[in-house]
């Protein structure tokens, strides 16, 4: 195991075949990447008191902070970090314990904390805070710190979500063909 993929008591990552971790990140515990996962140089994912998993072809921009919440008596789940296909997580997001659903794009220095609900094809702006609990519905644009829903996504803009994804794909493949 590398120095940067780190398990953490009994639980170690489990790394899908074709996902590129930069030498400079770290993911640490119990952590599942699915096919196709990049993540960039600094980005910190982990997973030692809950679980995390991201979906096929997600990328994990640069400088990223995932983190979960524990499990208690009140809560026995506590709050897990699930993140679906195609995602986009811009440089300096932190993700705190939440759900992210499939072609979603969280823009730069975003804050989504936990028991947060992302559903499928929703773009957040750069700098937005989505606070505790709060779901935000598939087909719309969200910004501010507390987020709000701005307007319906373009056709454009839905198109733009999984042509993001398919972009890092391709930029982690030049980087495992040229280290």
């Amino acid at each position: 195991m590398k120095n940067n993929i780190r398990s953490y008591l009994d639980t170690q990552p489990q790394i899908a075949d074709g996902c590129y971790i930069d030498d400079m990140a770290v993911v640490i515990g119990d952590v599942i990447l699915h096919e196709q996962v990049s993540v960039w140089p600094f980005a910190v994912i982990r997973a030692d008191v809950n679980r995390m998993q991201i979906g096929a072809r997600s990328n994990i921009q640069d400088h990223c902070m995932l983190h979960v919440s524990h499990k208690t008596a009140a809560k026995p789940d506590g709050s897990p970090l699930l993140i679906g296909e195609d995602v986009t997580i811009g440089h300096h997001v932190n993700l705190h314990g939440c759900t992210i659903g499939n072609r979603v794009l969280v823009g730069i220095n975003s804050i989504v904390l936990d028991d947060a609900v992302i559903e499928d094809e929703v773009m957040i702006g750069a700098g937005s805070l989505v606070p505790p609990r709060k779901r935000l519905a598939s087909g719309y644009l969200y910004m501010g710190s507390p987020v709000q829903q701005i307007r319906p996504l373009t056709e454009k803009e839905r198109e733009f979500l999984p042509y993001s994804a398919a972009h890092y794909v391709k930029l982690m493949q030049n980087y495992q063909v040229n280290p």
